[in-house]
């Protein structure tokens, strides 16, 4: 099989490779193309896939390219991390709502409503090149905003795109371990959008366990989210909600936190250092990549985890793995008929009542080779439903904004929004962005 991974000279691109090293079943991708519109980026990135690849016996092949048709002929996957604007265009995101009072954060906030608007009308362009050069191929989204772009994307590939995030089977992760549990062996109950989601409920042995963990003030310490957001707020959701929800339900603790210097920020640094140091000493990629990714990983969250008094991340959170394993599990599945069930972002049909059937949503599913059947939930509260129907509706006018360069319903999107307080705020945004993030004014020119 042949796996195009766009964004192909991305930080997080030997996460993937690894995964694969690690995959022996067949059939199995034997063939990685990484794309990318930086050369640069490219080669050092093709240097650590080299160190990772040093000992094993026949490892996938990779090839490079800054050509979008060359990567995407013949793929049987396509694997989507790319950043429109870069991480720069990321600062902005943050820094523009921090500026205003807002929260400061790439998805999350006034900055998702930006990114998507720079993003939706690239990642559409992607779908149409699939659909002409690989029509069966699967596409994989993991470019942010993960929910906002894929449902973009179904425009053109309908159900043959998935998106995925690594932050749900996280939670389900911790929350398993909290009581002592195999978390292969549990059934989530979890239901949301992108960045914007609950556990509302764990089965075990036929049994919903998590209102025992909700009651046990010992068990919860060992949740990041219930350290996050407090066990008492916790208990009062009756649910344990997505590590993202912390900037909805302590907006002002986030903007304060922002004053200083955001992710972005930080990434930015981060990652120059890292290109550098692999100009300068090919040779030692591998080991600069470790390093850079160990500092990158522990300060995920950082400034929200700092605000909150939450800790340090728990050290089996870094070792477990993320959206590399989802990826790669889902292209099992696919591929080789290994029924699974997983939270993916999918179109919502009647799953979730109360959204639109177009809508998609991030829920359990069952996977196998046919590919991905949603699984129904449980009808949700006002106080999770609500805001869900909230954030779609902005979803879906950053969409209709992005696709037809209407700077009247860019406005509309930022000022829909539940993190935005005022109309007035919304056009102020916009001119902000369009100001300092010359993708996003390509799009909205005026």
């Amino acid at each position: 099989m042949r796996l195009a991974v766009l964004g192909g000279g991305g930080f997080r691109v030997p996460l993937v490779y690894g995964a694969l090293l690690r995959d022996t079943a067949k059939p199995r991708v034997e063939e990685v193309v990484l794309y990318d519109v930086s050369p640069e980026r490219l080669e050092a990135v093709s240097h650590v896939l080299r160190g990772l690849a040093a000992g094993h016996d026949d490892p996938p092949r990779v090839h490079v390219t800054t050509d979008l048709d060359a990567a995407l002929r013949d793929a049987s996957f396509v694997f989507s991390a790319i950043r429109v604007g870069g991480l720069a265009g990321r600062t902005a995101d943050e820094r523009v709502a921090l500026e205003l009072g807002l929260v400061g954060q790439e998805t999350t906030g006034p900055g998702g409503v930006a990114y998507g608007l720079r993003t939706v009308p690239v990642a559409v362009r992607v779908a149409e090149r699939v659909a002409a050069l690989a029509p069966r191929a699967w596409v994989i989204n993991f470019t942010n905003p993960a929910g906002m772009v894929t449902e973009a994307m179904r425009r053109v590939l309908g159900d043959r795109v998935i998106g995925i995030c690594d932050t749900p089977i996280g939670l389900v992760r911790r929350a398993a371990r909290a009581l002592g549990l195999d978390p292969a062996r549990v059934s989530p109950g979890y239901v949301g959008l992108n960045h914007l989601g609950w556990l509302c409920g764990l089965t075990y042995e036929g049994r919903d366990v998590l209102p025992r963990l909700l009651a046990d003030d010992a068990a919860l310490r060992r949740v990041e989210e219930a350290r996050l957001l407090g066990a008492d707020w916790v208990r009062s959701l009756g649910a344990l909600p997505n590590e993202y929800l912390y900037y909805y339900y302590f907006a002002r603790e986030a903007v304060a936190a922002g004053a200083g210097r955001t992710r972005g920020e930080s990434l930015l640094e981060q990652q120059d250092r890292f290109y550098a140091a692999v100009r300068a000493r090919p040779g030692d990629a591998l080991a600069e990549w470790r390093r850079a990714r160990q500092e990158r990983d522990a300060s995920y969250m950082a400034e929200a985890r700092d605000s909150a008094d939450a800790g340090e991340r728990d050290a089996a959170d870094l070792e477990a793995g993320g959206y590399e394993g989802v990826a790669l599990a889902l292209m099992a599945a696919i591929a080789r008929g290994e029924p699974a069930t997983m939270i993916l972002n999918v179109r919502n049909g009647a799953a979730v009542p109360g959204l639109p059937d177009d809508a998609v949503v991030e829920i359990p599913c069952a996977v196998d080779g046919s590919g991905v059947r949603p699984l129904a939930t449980s009808p949700l509260p006002g106080r999770f439903l609500g805001l869900m129907q909230q954030v779609k509706a902005m979803e879906q006018t950053t969409i209709e904004a992005a696709l037809t360069g209407s700077s009247g319903l860019a406005a509309a999107a930022f000022a829909l929004h539940p993190l935005v307080d005022s109309v007035t705020t919304a056009h102020r945004l916009l001119d902000g962005y369009r100001a300092r993030i010359p993708e996003l004014a390509a799009v909205l020119p005026g």
